[in-house]
């Protein structure tokens, strides 16, 4: 197979030794258009962008290292993109000689990784394998020194490196009773998952929940658990069982309106308005957090009783009466005084006279729509005279007093 030129990547220049300073913004961006450069190549050849993912991935770590990672920020940036690319590596239709020098090169780059930025691929290794033999001659080659970091003998116990990577290529050479008797000490969830994901895959499902359950502690992510368990019981078909046990929990993402969402693809037979409520259920005191989710899914009602139950953010509040004026004027002229009302209350991040003036001049629009201004308008006169002479909302609308 003809050799690759690694110069025709745009990203390797980009990606050299302490490219990048503290800030994480131009990394991030660097990052994200390396992905995309690899993805199109992939599309077009898929040998040529596996060997891009693969200098990507050796170069990415060294490239970093001098970036602040304190928000979290560019590490998820980066297991983004590996998720990407090990995809795109394991789906290559490369020649056992190519496949063999990728996961030598992979592997050098992981044993040398400092921060560590890609230490997650080796949870990916049978994946990197792609075949049943190969990940059994990797699997070969890791567990002798596995055995000694995961067994009982103190004076040998200790860290490895490819402790992930053995466990991922044992179970996708279906060397699952191996898994087992790796993992028969106690461990941390990162490597006794791997049992979890055995036990299933041999048909002992109730066993794994309970395994998976055994588990939790300070240290193990509950969502991990609820996901790999929610998991578990999908596969067997047992939908109402994940969703009362799981489903609430190992959907969670970065807001309330994602958390919906994720709950919602995953169980579209309920009815929206039942999953909002058992999820409004698990956080109580954050109830008007919900009123976005509520809005999606055009539960109105429930989204304004939800924002007068406790505090939502005035600037979301603001964008549903701007959005809604014309479409659902009701909703929106109660949405705009709610964001005036939590405005007065003191409620939102860095607020400005300009985030106060655009709730009060969207609510009046959607009053308009609504043929209720006269009513708004006094409304609003009492929202403000609640609030001090100083208050910020009292002196940006005196001109509407």
């Amino acid at each position: 197979m003809a050799k690759i030129d690694g110069d025709t990547w745009e990203f390797r220049a980009r990606f050299r030794r302490h490219a990048f300073g503290w800030k994480s913004a131009p990394a991030i961006q660097r990052v994200r258009q390396a992905v995309d450069e690899i993805r199109n190549a992939a599309r077009r050849d898929g040998v040529r962008g596996a060997e891009g993912a693969v200098l990507f991935l050796e170069r990415v770590s060294p490239a970093l290292e001098h970036v602040d990672g304190s928000s979290g920020a560019i590490g998820a940036a980066v297991n983004h993109a590996i998720s990407e690319l090990v995809a795109i590596i394991a789906e290559a239709p490369a020649d056992a000689k190519t496949r063999a020098r990728w996961l030598e090169r992979l592997w050098s780059a992981h044993e040398a990784d400092q921060i560590p930025y890609i230490e997650r691929l080796a949870d990916h290794w049978g994946d990197l394998c792609a075949s049943q033999p190969v990940a059994s001659e990797w699997a070969d080659r890791l567990i002798g020194i596995t055995r000694l970091a995961l067994g009982p003998d103190k004076s040998q116990h200790g860290y490895f490196h490819g402790t992930s990577a053995c466990l991922s290529a044992l179970f996708r050479a279906e060397c699952y009773p191996e898994i087992l008797a790796l993992l028969k000490t106690d461990t941390i969830w990162p490597y006794r998952r791997w049992a979890v994901k055995a036990l299933a895959a041999m048909g002992r499902k109730s066993e794994a929940i309970r395994y998976a359950e055994s588990s939790r502690g300070p240290w193990t992510p509950d969502g991990s658990v609820d996901a790999m368990c929610e998991e578990i019981l999908l596969s067997s078909g047992l939908v109402e069982e994940a969703y009362a046990r799981y489903g609430l929990h190992a959907n969670r993402g970065a807001t309330y309106l994602a958390t919906f969402r994720a709950v919602m693809k995953k169980y579209p037979h309920r009815a929206a308005a039942d999953v909002l409520n058992d999820l409004v259920a698990t956080t109580p005191g954050d109830e008007g957090k919900w009123f976005a989710a509520a809005k999606d899914a055009a539960l109105y009602d429930e989204a304004i009783a939800l924002a007068r139950r406790t505090p939502c953010d005035p600037r979301t509040l603001t964008r549903a009466a701007r959005d809604y004026a014309d479409k659902q004027p009701t909703f929106a002229t109660e949405a705009g005084l709610l964001a005036l009302h939590w405005l007065v209350q003191g409620h939102g991040y860095e607020i400005t006279g300009a985030d106060v003036w655009a709730a009060y001049s969207s609510t009046m629009k959607a009053a308009e729509f609504a043929g209720r201004l006269a009513e708004i308008q006094t409304r609003v006169r009492q929202l403000v005279a609640a609030q001090p002479p100083a208050g910020l909302v009292r002196k940006i609308l005196r001109l509407a007093e």
